[in-house]
């Protein structure tokens, strides 16, 4: 395609929202995706170590 000016090439004609939006949209969720994977990976982790001191508790204190 041909633009005869930046200010067209931003307005794709008259699709340049649409466009943009879902180019900024799609930035916005390839990012925010690992960072609330990483963020929720971290959450079980933490949540399946307290489970394990738990149980660690409870058995030694069965065992006595």
């Amino acid at each position: 395609m041909y633009w005869n000016s930046f200010s067209d090439f931003l307005h794709m004609g008259g699709y340049g929202l649409y466009v943009w939006g879902s180019f900024g949209m799609t930035a916005l969720l390839m990012v925010a995706e690992p960072w609330l994977a990483a963020r929720q990976h971290r959450r079980i982790v933490t949540r399946l170590a307290r489970q394990l001191r738990a149980e660690a508790k409870t058995e030694t204190g069965a065992s006595r």
